[in-house]
């Protein structure tokens, strides 16, 4: 098994992604022959309602989490809430699911994009820059989550 840090999670629910702000994450690499993944979120109570009825309702759900390093791409995964345990005013989110084969490629993206914007040279360069940093939702992702 391999570990790694999670840094930040994207839900695609309702025709939109849904970002959980982390306390703290972590996802495990099972290296089993069924290619599971343990996907564990330490987020605010308010997230609660939420994810009970995800899991309730046996829900498959596409997330987007960026691991290890800031600059990392966001790996796509599909995964079901198995469960949800409150710890003083927070929860531990427990997800399980797999790596889906094609992830984008957000550099590309993100620069197609900015020049779709009409930016070049130093302000192309700044704002490519700035972004690889922050990682905004790509216009492409906000339009798919809408489909």
């Amino acid at each position: 098994m391999k570990s790694f840090k999670m840094l930040s999670v994207g839900i695609m629910s309702e025709d939109n992604v849904q970002d959980f702000p982390l306390i703290d994450g972590i996802i495990i690499n099972q290296e089993n022959s069924h290619r599971l993944w343990v996907l564990e979120l330490f987020i605010d109570r308010e997230h609660q309602t939420t994810f009970e009825k995800w899991m309730a309702d046996k829900v498959l759900l596409d997330a987007k989490v960026v691991i290890s390093y800031p600059e990392n791409d966001p790996a796509p995964f599909r995964v079901a809430v198995e469960s949800v345990k409150q710890i003083g005013d927070n929860i531990s989110v427990l997800m399980k699911g797999r790596l889906k084969r094609v992830r984008s490629q957000y550099a590309e993206q993100l620069l197609e994009e900015l020049i779709a914007d009409g930016l070049a040279g130093d302000d192309l360069l700044h704002r490519f820059e700035s972004d690889m940093r922050s990682r905004p939702r790509l216009k492409k992702d906000r339009i798919e989550a809408k489909d």
